[in-house]
């Protein structure tokens, strides 16, 4: 990928100042000469300082606001750097400038992943310098940008979508888990009832038998033996009596 292009214009000392101006002028262009020196140097925070003491100075500067706007960027404090540009906008002299404002707002836009706006910043930019090459560049990449953070949406959107459904299957598969198990251990408790039950109705049926049996009459041992002898000499008088019928001479004529 192509690393992002940045415009970082810092206007030359004095450009729209005149020599003949009053010594506070004059103090105005030595803050922004060593404000550049030392922005070119890489010491942003000094020239902060410098830049912003111009700005103090003549409040109506637009080198001093524009390029206090310029080293704030450079310390990635964008939110600041965008209200200093903003600041010189309306004491810009013409088009270009004003389009370097937007420009370099657009830019700390995009830098603070406000990607929408600095798109609109981006257009403000060309409507005032339709050939500016690199605010093309920037807005194609911010385009490009804003189209991966749609598509990046729509992408986490489905995946909330999917996981939803995912979590809506698993509850119902847990309800239908419980409902399951409920009716297990249900049935479970129908059945160990029943046990209960037939091993009750058993135990009963055992206890009764054991009852009848307690209540039967017992007799004593003299009593059985008088019983088995009397069923003895029943027994031989009824042989007796067998042999007495089977002794007697069978009549074969008829009695007239």
């Amino acid at each position: 990928m192509k690393y992002l292009k940045m415009i970082l214009t810092v206007f030359a000392a004095g450009l729209f100042i005149s020599g003949l101006q009053f010594s506070s002028s004059q103090s105005l262009r030595g803050l922004v000469n060593d404000g550049v020196d030392k922005y070119h140097k890489g010491d942003f925070a000094d020239a902060e300082v410098n830049f912003k003491k111009g700005t103090e100075k003549v409040p109506e500067n637009f080198e001093a606001k524009f390029n206090l706007g310029d080293a704030l960027f450079k310390q990635q404090r964008y939110d600041e750097a965008i209200k200093s540009y903003e600041s010189a906008l309306p004491y810009a002299e013409n088009n270009l400038d004003k389009a370097k404002v937007h420009y370099n707002v657009g830019n700390s836009l995009l830098k603070s992943k406000k990607i929408k706006e600095s798109i609109e910043e981006y257009k403000n930019s060309l409507k005032l310098n339709p050939d500016d090459q690199e605010t093309k560049y920037n807005l194609s990449y911010a385009l490009s940008q804003l189209k991966n953070q749609n598509n990046q949406k729509k992408q986490n959107n489905k995946n909330q979508k999917n996981d939803k459904n995912k979590d809506q299957k698993k509850d119902q598969n847990k309800n239908q888990q419980d409902q399951e198990q409920n009716k297990n251990q249900k049935q479970n408790q129908q059945n160990k009832q029943q046990q209960q039950q037939q091993q009750k109705n058993q135990e009963a049926k055992q206890d009764n038998t054991k009852q009848q049996q307690q209540q039967q009459p017992k007799i004593s041992k003299q009593e059985a033996q008088r019983i088995l002898n009397a069923l003895k000499d029943n027994e031989k008088e009824l042989q007796k009596k067998l042999r007495k019928i089977k002794g007697r001479r069978v009549k074969t004529d008829k009695d007239w």
